[in-house]
């Protein structure tokens, strides 16, 4: 990893924030609420307001991560989640017309995976997954050192696989709760904080789908490390026992045995990982 100066930004539904990024030093993070309801000028206008806020001599690259689907090339998000305004908005070439510099764009559960890989537990692995449990369940995949985020940016889209009358998004992420109990899942968190019972049995239940989930990705890319991040790693005690049993009716016990599955410990992965954007072009440039 080099020493020279990349703004992360994270894009979220409701804020945006980045930092500037330089070797394993990390600005002040710069943030600001958008305007998710406002038009694709106007979210435009929040991201620009904190790449000024950080930007100095001798930038070296910008690193954006979006939820949404993205053509990785040409830098085009489509369909951004919670910005209904921006169907298709050609953002590297915007943000390189207005600073003149490399922009790199990727989705956030990619930009997670790479800030875990650069900066987190990934460290030094060679074939990882980066897992975001939230309100979705999504991932990155690390192959041989590298991010795969497939043509489309699709792979790691684990969720949407079917998976009984659904999908394992449905069952194995913290919508769980609201989809099948039409319960708050915050609530169900603190209740089962609190000892409850029917809270821990409900985490445990959707333990077991997401073993389910885990033993599909292990059959698909064969990973030796899974990193979970979002919010859902909190309840990690109330679920790991369940989720591990189901894991371990995987086919072939060494994929087990080897397999390692951490908890993210990393502040600012999305940001962390969209400046690790940069780090990988350069590791895909040098092995042509």
């Amino acid at each position: 990893m080099n020493d020279k100066k990349i703004i992360g930004i994270d894009l979220g539904a409701t804020n945006i924030r980045g930092a500037l990024v330089s070797g394993s030093q990390v600005s002040e993070i710069k943030s600001k609420r958008i305007k998710s309801m406002g038009t694709e000028e106007d979210v435009l206008e929040d991201v620009f307001f904190v790449i000024d806020a950080l930007k100095e001599k001798d930038l070296t690259a910008i690193g954006i991560g979006v939820p949404s689907v993205v053509d990785v090339e040409q830098g085009i998000v489509y369909d951004v989640q919670y910005i209904p305004s921006w169907k298709e908005v050609h953002l590297k070439k915007i943000l390189q017309n207005r600073y003149q510099i490399p922009v790199f764009v990727n989705n956030d559960a990619n930009c997670f995976a790479l800030g875990e890989y650069y900066f987190g537990k990934g460290k030094g692995s060679d074939h990882m997954i980066g897992l975001a449990i939230g309100t979705g369940l999504g991932a990155g995949v690390i192959v041989n050192h590298h991010l795969y985020a497939g043509p489309n940016c699709g792979a790691g889209e684990f969720g949407m696989v079917d998976y009984l009358d659904h999908c394992y998004e449905y069952y194995a992420c913290g919508q769980f709760f609201q989809n099948v109990y039409h319960v708050d899942g915050q609530a169900v968190f603190e209740k089962a904080k609190s000892g409850d019972p029917q809270a821990r049995q409900w985490y445990a239940e959707m333990g077991g789908h997401l073993g389910n989930a885990i033993k599909m990705i292990m059959y698909t890319y064969d990973p030796s490390l899974i990193i979970m991040g979002g919010s859902v790693r909190f309840a990690y005690p109330y679920f790991q026992e369940k989720m591990w049993e189901r894991i371990r009716t995987f086919a072939f016990t060494k994929s087990i045995d080897k397999l390692r599955i951490e908890i993210s410990e990393l502040e600012n992965s999305g940001i962390l990982g969209a400046a690790g954007l940069y780090y990988d072009h350069l590791k895909s440039t040098a092995s042509l």
